[in-house]
C-alpha cells in the first residue's frame, strides 16, 4: 500500500443533527483527484479509505464493510469497468459510483450495464458528488 493512502477508523454512525456517515472506498490513479474526494468526504463526516489501481480496488472491494465505492474508469492496468464486473460476479452489491472523463453515451451506458448504480463525469462538482454519495447511502 501507498503510504499517501488514507486509513480512517471512524465508526460509521450518524453525527449528531446530520446524516448517516459511511465507510467509502475512493478509487482513483490520480492522486490529486483522490486525495480531493477524500477530503470532501471526509469533512462530510464519513469514514475514508483510498487505492491507486484497479487490482488494488479489486482487492478491497472484495474484503467488503463498504456503504459505498466511489471508482474511477480509466486506471493502468485494470479499469473501473473491469473492477465492478469482477465485484458484481462475486456477489459485491455495494452501490458504486464511477468517477471518470468518459462521458459518451455509450460509455455512461457501459458503467450501468456493468453494474454502476450512479456515474459522475470529469471535471466533477465535489458538492455534486457528496450529493452523490449521500443518495446512495439512502
Amino acid at each position: 500500500m501507498e503510504h499517501h493512502e488514507r486509513e480512517l477508523s471512524a465508526a460509521s454512525t450518524p453525527r449528531e443533527g446530520g446524516p448517516v456517515s459511511g465507510r467509502i472506498l475512493v478509487v482513483d490513479d490520480d492522486r490529486d483527484i483522490r486525495d480531493l474526494v477524500a477530503i470532501k468526504l471526509e469533512s462530510a463526516g464519513h469514514d475514508v479509505v483510498t487505492r491507486a489501481d484497479g487490482a488494488q480496488a479489486l482487492e478491497a472491494g472484495m474484503e467488503g464493510g463498504w456503504d459505498v465505492i466511489v471508482l474511477d474508469v480509466m486506471m493502468p492496468g485494470m479499469s473501473g469497468i473491469d473492477v465492478l464486473r469482477a465485484l458484481r460476479d462475486r456477489g459485491v452489491e455495494t452501490p458504486v459510483i464511477l468517477l471518470t472523463a468518459r462521458g459518451q453515451e455509450k460509455d455512461i451506458e457501459a458503467g450501468f450495464a456493468a453494474g454502476a448504480d450512479h456515474y459522475v463525469t470529469k471535471p466533477f462538482s465535489p458538492r455534486a458528488l457528496l450529493a452523490r454519495v449521500t443518495a446512495a447511502l439512502g
